[in-house]
């Protein structure tokens, strides 16, 4: 019996245990700070990557422990960076599509779902389009897209095109050249949603899920709503957890989803000071680790979640189906882990990090 438990924590152990040390895709400066990465995989094994400096969309290629030079890839006026404001990207067919939000005047005044596309791998981009059909309804700057596997995209945003917050949401089925009427998510009966926590996606070709913080009550609690319809029409919003968070402010903190490979949706999120994890069974909470700002994605080999032991702290990553965290890096920020199935599956994490008044996009892949 003691030879069993000795193997399976050696398996638990192992699943992590295969870390590249951590690579430098960015290194910023006094005045050139890099913010936000966001990412995408590709079933050959290449992530596309895309985060902010100052009103600069910059795009890059991970390849294992090797990332091409960031090129800056299209400007945003005012563009809405940090706090998990930023760019998103996705790939649709043979097209690379980053969305921004920004404005002419900016600092909440006014701000749009903005997105670009590129059919050369990132050496052109084309846009913007515009994805929120309200001018500046957007303007509180949080947003998530994503794509199918058949290349339909997804986005949704907090949206203020009336009183109170809701979640609005946009598809294309060109490959980001042009967006849908917008269509209505969710809206609360206590008149809006959490104002600042960013909103997450994930879809498949029937199913669009969209994970959120709620307001109800003067509860701050995660919900999650969907369709099943192709997003013709939403479902009713359920909360996750077995307990309520009552908080009177934001935590910004919005949590993320995934489409497992069976279809089952998993979501980690954070309530007081510890990251949970829920499947669809949405009232039976998994208890991940004492933190915030969580990320998760899945393939074929598991699902993989990334946290900070606080806003700017250590960065820890654990495999859901065996939960034995490693410390990833010492001093992160706003993180987030991508994975990607195809003949080359492979779990990458990426952050921001900040040392002797510099601030880098780090990248590190988890063999």
């Amino acid at each position: 019996m003691i030879n069993k438990i000795l193997f399976a924590i050696a398996s638990m152990l192992a699943t992590l245990s295969y870390a590249s040390e951590p690579f430098v895709i960015f290194d910023g400066n006094a005045t050139t700070v890099p913010k936000q990465p966001q990412a995408c995989g590709s079933e050959d094994g290449t992530v596309h990557l895309t985060f902010g400096v100052g009103e600069q969309v910059y795009y890059c290629r991970v390849e294992g422990d090797k990332a091409s030079v960031p090129l800056a890839a299209f400007s945003v006026p005012n563009m809405s960076l940090g706090m998990r404001r930023g760019p998103r990207i996705a790939k649709a067919g043979k097209s690379i599509v980053i969305s921004a939000i920004g404005g002419k005047q900016g600092k909440g005044r006014d701000g749009d779902v903005l997105a670009y596309h590129s059919e050369d791998e990132g050496k052109s981009w084309t846009g913007p389009m515009n994805v929120n059909d309200v001018e500046s309804s957007a303007r509180e700057g949080l947003h998530a897209m994503t794509s199918t596997p058949s290349g339909v995209l997804w986005c949704v945003w907090l949206d203020l095109r009336e009183k109170g917050t809701r979640l609005v949401a946009s598809q294309s089925i060109d490959q980001g050249k042009s967006w849908s009427k917008n269509i209505p998510v969710y809206r609360s009966p206590d008149g809006s949603v959490c104002e600042c926590c960013h909103p997450s996606i994930a879809a498949d070709d029937t199913s669009i899920h969209v994970l959120f913080r709620n307001s109800l009550a003067g509860n701050r609690d995660m919900y999650l709503v969907s369709s099943h319809d192709r997003g013709r029409t939403f479902g009713e919003a359920k909360r996750l957890g077995s307990q309520h968070w009552n908080l009177n402010a934001c935590p910004m903190d919005g949590g993320m989803l995934a489409v497992r490979p069976d279809g089952e949706v998993v979501t980690a999120w954070r309530r007081a000071g510890t990251v949970f994890a829920t499947n669809e069974n949405t009232s039976n909470e998994e208890f991940i680790g004492n933190g915030e700002q969580s990320w998760l994605a899945s393939n074929s080999n598991g699902t993989y979640i990334v946290w900070t032991s606080k806003r700017e702290g250590e960065l820890l990553l654990a495999r859901l189906e065996s939960l034995a965290p490693e410390k990833i890096s010492d001093n992160a920020r706003d993180p987030i882990v991508v994975t990607a199935n195809g003949g080359k599956p492979f779990v990458q994490v990426f952050w921001e990090q900040r040392s002797d008044n510099k601030t880098s996009i780090i990248g590190r892949t988890i063999r």
